[in-house]
């Protein structure tokens, strides 16, 4: 975003974090005319209707305080049995693909990518690395929470990393 000059903390007022994702691309797309790709991200709880999801960073009121939105979230969950919970990101990209034969516009192709990490929540936190859940998230099939894996195994298996390999495969399929 320094790069194109842009300052901006694009609000994201979507109920979805697709629309989320499309409404932060489609922002940077119309003032700075350039292609781009911007992304969401949120905690999904099944047994909380997959809340915090769209709502995930202000859970707990606004100022993204990561500490109050998982002591909110444990407290939610409370002796509740049904811990499954996935993170999600959409990235969605906005690329120029023609221009209108008039000349005064040009023609946008938008796509979604998804990555999806299934897990659950535990029942305290674990861990120092990472940020957000990361310490009350431990991913299906290992014995860690995020926060205890370390950044390089959480960015290998992330819910991003899953997302971004899939618009890298797009990019090399161009």
């Amino acid at each position: 975003m320094k790069d194109i000059g842009c300052d901006v903390d694009i609000p994201e007022t979507g109920t979805t974090l697709e629309e989320n994702a499309r409404q932060k691309a489609e922002y940077i797309w119309q003032h700075f005319h350039c292609d781009v790709f911007a992304d969401d991200t949120g905690l999904e709880v099944e047994a909380l209707g997959g809340a915090p999801g769209v709502y995930s960073a202000r859970y707990a009121g606004e100022g993204h305080d990561s500490e109050a939105n998982m002591a909110k979230l444990l407290h939610e969950l409370a002796e509740n049995n049904n811990r499954k919970a996935q993170f999600r990101t959409v990235i969605a990209l906005i690329q120029k693909k023609d221009v209108c034969p008039c000349g005064c516009t040009s023609i946008k192709q938008e796509h979604l990518f998804e990555g999806i990490v299934e897990g659950e929540i535990t029942h305290e936190r674990s861990g120092v690395e990472g940020f957000g859940y990361d310490p009350i998230f431990r991913p299906e099939g290992y014995d860690k929470t995020f926060a205890d894996l370390g950044e390089e195994t959480k960015n290998q298996i992330s819910h991003r990393a899953r997302a971004t390999a899939k618009l890298a495969e797009y990019f090399l399929k161009q």
